[in-house]
Order: C-alpha cells, then structure tokens, then sequence
C-alpha cells in the first residue's frame, strides 16, 4: 500500500514514515522543507533500506498536489504538513490560518476527487484550549489560546464535515501532546531552523553549548512548581500511533489522543535530562510565553482500547535519544 506523507520530512512525519516501512507499507513524501532538510529523507532510507518516493512541493498548490494523486495509486494520506509553533502563530496568525487550514482543505478534496477513502490527520492537544486535565476526547473543546491552535480545531471540523458528506471517507485525528525523542539510531531527531519553539530542542542546543542558557517561560503557573506541565510522548511512540490510527480506520470520524497520560513539568524534564545524560543545563525563568496554559496532559485510554496502542517508552529515554541525536549532529 502507497501512504502518502505530507511533511513526511519533519520531525513528527520522519519518524512515521519509519514506523510506516517498517510496517511493511511503501512511503511516497511531499514537504516544502520549509522546516526540515532534504538529508532527512536520505537518512530515512538509510535507516530502514528502502527507497522513497520524494516532491518538493508545498500542499497548499492543489495542482502539484493532484499531480502526485494522478501519478501515484494512493491508498491512504497522513496529513502532517503545517507550521506549528504556538508563540509564532500569535505573531503571524495569517501565515498559520492559511497554511494550515488551505492545506488540510486541498488534501480532503483531492482525496475525494481520487477516491482515496483513508485520511489520518495530525491534530494537537491544544484543541482542547485551558480545560480540565486530564484531556478526554469527548470534552466539549474550549477557544484555544493562539491561532496554530484555531487551525488544528478549524481542520478537525473541516474533516468531520466532509466525513458526514461522504460515507466511504474514513478519518482519524490525532490530538498528541509534546513528542520528544529522537530515533535509537541517532540519524533523526527534531532538528529545527533557528531557535527552537519547543523546549526539548532548546535544552539539546544549550547543552552542546549552541545556546549559553535555556529561558523557561513562567515559574508563577498553579503546578507543583509553578512551571508548565505537558505529557512528553517519545517521538516513536508517537510514530506508532499513526500506523495503529491507520491500520484500525473506521467509518465516520475517529478521535484519539497520542500521549502518556503523565503531566511532567519544566522543571522535571531538566532534572531528568541532567541525570539521564550527565550534564548541567543552566537556565532563567523569563515571562510566560503567548498563548500557553499551565497543565497539559492526556487520558491516553481510548487509543489504548480501540487502536492496542500505548506509549512504552520512558522520559529517561527521551531525553537520552534527544542528547544522542544533537551529538551526532556536531560530532
């Protein structure tokens, strides 16, 4: 079976598309590198031995887009491609409204014009805005705090309403929490351009010395240590989830959070990337950052019932992947 990827050269879509071979599936990637690099694709290959059917293209260009649906026999799309940085989305809200929502709009209806009936979209758990931890999928979901979180709540309901409209389109969205992690190889990793948006990256890049301190956005949040609390999934736990969505699509639409089910704040991952890897990381609190909400964290239970999935691996070891990954990088 022919997946296609969209953004299958980030750092969420790389590794499923990992998952996606070693699955047994054949992986076909569009992504305008917009955040990421071609190398990532080679060293995909290079990890799992299998070819890769690569376009550049960006998935807001509904004409490159059909071409690869008139070129290729699609069995199904996992739908990545995005820009996803909370605190830049309340700086650019137009890029991200257009982005995002363009893009899931041309995806579904290439799909339909196609005939391809199998759609997994990547969602976020900030689709639930500042509600009550833990997040359920059956929460009425609250105004998001920033715009990165509107277009993901905007998709998912583009998505169901085509789902309505049309029996046979069968879509599952995925609202995960914080992926962390690298790939045991070392090959892969989350690798962004310019300072990073997500914390894990950030502490990586201060630890080999790229960044002298990291800035921890708000210590006067009502948590146990008054920093922000998130479920941190391991990335391939993550990417395991996306197959398991795939490979147990029903009709209609299909919700399922992708996380741990375990809220663990700033702090503790600092703490736990010092002991796990043997480096002091030096930092400063600094004011909260935009649109953040202080706890964050799944019930992880349905994923577990419908699709058999869990997530297996421990913070430990994310953060020891994510300090492998950032040496390869400068080694």
């Amino acid at each position: 079976m022919n997946i296609l990827v969209t953004g299958g050269a980030g750092y969420i879509g790389s590794h499923t598309c990992i998952s996606l071979i070693n699955a047994g599936y054949s992986v076909i990637i569009a992504d305008n590198l917009c955040n990421s690099s071609r190398e990532t694709i080679q060293k995909i290959m290079r990890i799992t031995d299998k070819q890769i059917t690569f376009y550049e293209i960006d998935v807001t260009n509904s004409a490159q887009v059909d071409k690869i649906f008139s070129k290729h026999d699609i069995n199904g799309v996992i739908h990545f491609a995005g820009l996803k940085a909370v605190g830049e989305s309340v700086k650019k809200p137009y890029d991200y409204y257009y982005n995002n929502i363009i893009s899931t709009l041309i995806m579904a209806n290439t799909c339909q014009k196609h005939g391809v009936t199998r759609f997994v979209f990547s969602s976020s758990a900030t689709v639930y805005g500042d509600n009550t931890v833990p997040f359920v999928e059956t929460m009425d979901l609250l105004p998001t705090t920033n715009p990165y979180g509107e277009t993901k709540a905007m998709s998912e309901r583009i998505l169901t309403d085509i789902a309505k409209a049309n029996t046979n389109f069968s879509v599952s969205l995925l609202r995960y929490f914080n992926p962390v992690g690298a790939h045991e190889s070392g090959l892969i990793g989350e690798s962004p351009n310019g300072i990073p948006n997500n914390l894990m990256p950030y502490i990586t890049q201060v630890a080999n010395r790229k960044l002298d301190k990291l800035r921890v956005f708000g210590n006067d949040y009502p948590t146990n240590d008054g920093t922000g609390v998130r479920d941190y999934i391991h990335v391939m736990d993550l990417a395991e989830g996306h197959v398991a969505a795939l490979e147990n699509l029903k009709d209609d639409v299909n919700i399922y959070n992708l996380g741990t089910g375990q809220g663990t704040s700033v702090l503790e991952l600092i703490e736990t990337f010092e002991t796990a890897n043997g480096i002091k990381i030096p930092y400063e609190f600094v004011e909260r950052r935009p649109g953040d909400i202080a706890l964050c964290y799944a019930d992880a239970s349905k994923a577990r019932k419908e699709l058999g999935w869990t997530a297996k691996r421990n913070l430990f070891s994310m953060c020891r992947d994510a300090w492998n990954f950032e040496k390869n990088l400068f080694e």
